[in-house]
């Protein structure tokens, strides 16, 4: 899972891959949020940065939506998991192959938030530090605080809390930090029943819990729109006046010349 960093090098890709990608929700890893994005930011002008911004909320919003929703079924899902092992001795093969799946499922899920609020944080970094006008604008965020430092405190909970919730079953994070590291893990644990109902007792407890952070992480994302919008509006209201200003100057008529003594030529 990625920390965001204070260098807000990689936003502008970060932040397209993590409002526009293509890909299913259920496949998108934070790699892609947070990688090759070197050559995006160096052709990005100012202007494609606040083009980008104007379209960015929307996507954004929808796909912490479906990752909220996605969570919801996983935790659903191995709920049932969990009353089907309540009544026989261990899970058969295909079933526990779904749950492996569900369960890395939720591990991408875990990564795309932490991408969104590594994105989002970074796109704050940005506009601070390329707009003076940006940089002034005052929040009602506790503290003083900038969206940066806020999504960066979003994301430290996130992690200590599913921290937590590990610890509390004898794991670690390292074991659900990776795909590979949770599919070992998953195959050690299906050996026994109680491994298996370990196992589906912390993912359901980690999906409910993904289930409040997106939310919370939603309403941060929607609250930095509102914000951004406010700042956009009030820079182009600016450069409209600027322009209105300069029509009107050079559409103006010259002062009249007549009137004044006429030179004569005299010999």
């Amino acid at each position: 899972m990625p920390r965001r960093t204070s260098t807000p090098s990689n936003w502008i890709v970060a932040t397209m891959t993590a409002a526009i990608a293509l890909l299913p929700i259920a496949s998108v890893h934070a790699g892609s949020a947070t990688g090759a994005a070197t050559e995006w930011t160096q052709l990005a002008n100012n202007a494609q940065l606040i083009d980008l911004l104007k379209s960015s909320g929307l996507q954004v919003d929808n796909q912490l939506t479906q990752i909220t929703q996605l969570a919801e079924q996983i935790q659903n899902q191995l709920k049932i998991y969990e009353n089907m092992l309540q009544n026989t001795a261990q899970l058969p093969d295909h079933i526990w192959g779904q749950v492996e799946s569900d369960l890395n499922r939720l591990r991408s899920i875990v990564d795309q938030g932490q991408s969104i609020s590594f994105s989002m944080g970074n796109a704050d970094d940005v506009l601070q530090q390329r707009f003076k006008s940006y940089a002034d604008l005052k929040t009602n965020l506790p503290n003083a605080e900038t969206f940066s430092n806020t999504y960066q405190s979003w994301s430290d909970t996130n992690r200590d809390t599913i921290g937590s919730t590990l610890k509390a079953a004898s794991l670690t994070a390292d074991q659900f930090d990776t795909e590979e590291g949770t599919m070992s893990s998953l195959r050690s644990m299906s050996e026994s029943a109680d491994g298996q109902m370990k196992a589906l007792q912390v993912g359901h407890q980690i999906a409910a819990q993904q289930v409040s952070q997106m939310q919370k992480l939603r309403g941060l994302v929607s609250q930095q729109m509102t914000m951004m919008g406010t700042w956009l509006q009030t820079e182009q209201t600016d450069k409209d006046l600027a322009q209105a200003r300069r029509e009107k100057f050079f559409k103006s008529t010259a002062p009249s010349t007549s009137g004044g003594e006429k030179m004569k030529v005299e010999w």
